[in-house]
């Protein structure tokens, strides 16, 4: 794919496709979308109740994702399972690396690009999204001008899967196995419900989702003793940006009633994410449900995490959850 994504541009290109891609997240999207959001919840936490001591990535942190934005998209649940394998090796392309493996993980990106390509080109010529609620309805409604092509569409589409599927994945995974591991904090959020919105934000600091992006210097830029000229390619660590000392204090420890208001999980200025309260939704719903039904939540096993580059979470949870 040929054209780029938002999160990897800057300047005049990125506020061009930022603008495109707002109408799909205004506030009364967010809104209908609640209700599905809440639904996923309580369905995802009942199945963890009926499987005691599973594995909490497979059975709650990547479907709930995906199945919210293939609702948002408009993808029928029976292409769901095909969603999920391509935007999981369409997400890799954050991670290339100069290896063996990364170029193996490069070819598979692009196949699932492709795949991605084909499905929403057929979707687009049945001409029934417009005025369907989906975020890409939303999109062309607000395309009085036409200037919002199939290509645009497609590449939103897959901005989507890649920026919203798999870092939720990593901020819900991580939220079960920080609370499993610290039951004090869990049980201050159990006793104190209003401190949900903040116990996810400080859950977004300490676990970081997306540890860091590359970008570019628009002008020089000292640190220290040494200059970093304009144009240079750098890159922004935002997980260790989310436990510097000077701004947080004691940033390794976990706590639920921290207010952590500087945190960069999803970025900051032009670049903030448009996904985040979205996220953020997502997370504060399965967390509701915890702290209602769930009296405790113990490690059934160690955690495997990911050993991607830039995504950071866990791939094997196993946690027992014992009801309220």
């Amino acid at each position: 794919m040929s054209a780029p994504l938002a999160v990897l541009t800057d300047g005049e290109e990125h506020t061009r496709l930022r603008k495109q891609i707002q109408p799909g997240f205004s506030k009364g999207a967010m809104s209908a979308w609640q209700e599905i959001v809440e639904k996923l919840a309580v369905e995802l936490v009942s199945d963890l109740l009926n499987n005691p001591g599973c594995d909490v990535v497979q059975h709650l942190a990547i479907p709930m994702p995906i199945r919210l934005i293939a609702q948002i998209l408009g993808v029928p649940e029976d292409d769901v399972d095909d969603f999920r394998r391509w935007s999981e090796n369409a997400v890799r392309v954050m991670d290339l690396t100069p290896t063996r493996a990364g170029l193996i993980g490069a070819t598979r990106s692009v196949s699932a690009m492709v795949a991605l390509q084909r499905y929403f080109v057929k979707q687009f010529a049945h001409g029934g999204l417009k005025g369907s609620g989906t975020v890409l309805g939303r999109l062309l409604e607000h395309n009085t001008d036409g200037s919002l092509t199939d290509r645009q569409l497609l590449l939103i589409a897959t901005h989507l899967l890649i920026a919203g599927n798999e870092t939720t994945t990593n901020l819900l995974g991580g939220m079960f196995d920080t609370l499993a591991r610290h039951p004090n904090q869990y049980d201050l959020i159990r006793a104190n419900p209003d401190l949900i919105p903040t116990a996810v934000e400080e859950q977004l600091r300490i676990t970081t989702p997306i540890q860091n992006l590359y970008r570019y210097t628009r002008a020089d830029y000292q640190i220290g003793d040494v200059t970093i000229p304009a144009g240079s390619r750098v890159l922004l660590s935002f997980g260790a940006a989310n436990r510097d000392p000077a701004v947080f204090d004691e940033p390794d420890e976990y706590r639920a009633d921290r207010n952590p208001r500087a945190h960069v999980a999803f970025g900051y200025g032009p670049h903030m994410c448009l996904g985040a309260p979205l996220a953020r939704m997502e997370a504060q719903a399965v967390l509701r449900q915890l702290v209602t039904r769930v009296s405790r939540l113990s490690p059934n096993g160690p955690t495997t995490w990911s050993a991607h580059s830039s995504l950071r979470g866990p791939t094997y949870l196993p946690i027992h959850l014992t009801p309220a």
